[in-house]
């Protein structure tokens, strides 16, 4: 996994202040001021765009009131809070929005009457007090596709943009690295590795990849091509073949399938036992 690290300046959200408002570009919005809504914000940052945050406990209405016709509105919160934003996203940013959830998936946006998002695939990692690190190159489809993907590679972050034909496979996959990862890793020791997961427990991965599929494609509501998808996660376990297993999130990731499994009358024997084995710890 390669490593790039920049200094992000004390004073990044206020610097663009000393411009010349007349050669200033529109503002950017993000939502969320994580690990990752950082490191974007920087990235605009360098690519001359002034940034407005939103943190938490902030109205979206007062600031689109403030800001009505912004340049991008970058939605970088976690799972647990997409849909509450997207519900009270105010519609004058309904077009300018950009996305970049790893469970995302065209039935998150469409529910809300949202046509075309930017939607940004996100192979690279950002821990705090440390570098980011990339995994692959990250995919970027949508209006705000050119721009994101400029301001991206200004920090020398691997990206590309991408026709909307192939966003729904990316977002699959990504979508099932995440859930094996975590996933397949409450089901071995901690510390285990993806490598140990494909190479030492095959079975498991390979059921477990087939069960997780087979929710995709309820949830997508479309056949998807399982071959390519497998090659297009272990292209991602061969590409940190020592990254652990099991995050924090491993668990809620794990309800979250099997609520949708429950809803599609999918049964889903490794993921349901999986989840009785944690309950049995608890």
């Amino acid at each position: 996994m390669s490593e790039r690290s920049f200094i992000f300046p004390d004073t990044a959200f206020t610097g663009f202040l000393v411009r010349n408002k007349q050669d200033m570009k529109k503002m950017i919005v993000i939502i969320g001021i994580g690990e990752l809504g950082e490191l974007f914000a920087y990235s605009f940052l360098k690519a001359g765009y002034p940034v407005y945050p939103v943190l938490r406990g902030m109205s979206l209405s007062a600031v689109a009131d403030e800001i009505p016709e912004p340049e991008l509105v970058l939605l970088a919160v976690g799972e647990n809070e997409l849909h509450p934003e997207l519900q009270s996203l105010p519609e004058p940013w309904h077009d300018r929005l950009a996305l970049l959830q790893n469970e995302l998936l065209p039935r998150d946006w469409q529910r809300y009457g949202l046509v075309e998002p930017t939607v940004i695939v996100v192979w690279f990692d950002k821990k705090k007090g440390r570098p980011f690190t990339s995994l692959l190159s990250s995919y970027i489809a949508g209006p705000k596709a050119a721009l994101i993907t400029q301001a991206l590679q200004l920090i020398e972050v691997p990206c590309c943009e991408i026709t909307s034909e192939n966003l729904l496979y990316e977002l699959v996959r990504k979508y099932l690295y995440i859930l094996m990862v975590n996933i397949g890793g409450l089901r071995m020791s901690p510390g285990s590795t993806v490598h140990e997961l494909w190479n030492d427990h095959r079975d498991l991965a390979e059921t477990l990849v087939n069960e997780l599929i087979d929710i995709q494609e309820w949830l997508v509501q479309s056949q998807l091509p399982r071959d390519k998808l497998m090659a297009g996660m272990l292209e991602a376990f061969d590409a940190d073949p020592k990254h652990i297993c099991r995050g924090r999130t491993a668990t809620e990731r794990l309800h979250r399938i099997l609520d949708h499994a429950s809803q599609a009358g999918i049964k889903a024997p490794l993921l349901e036992d999986i989840a009785k084995g944690i309950s049995t710890q608890d």
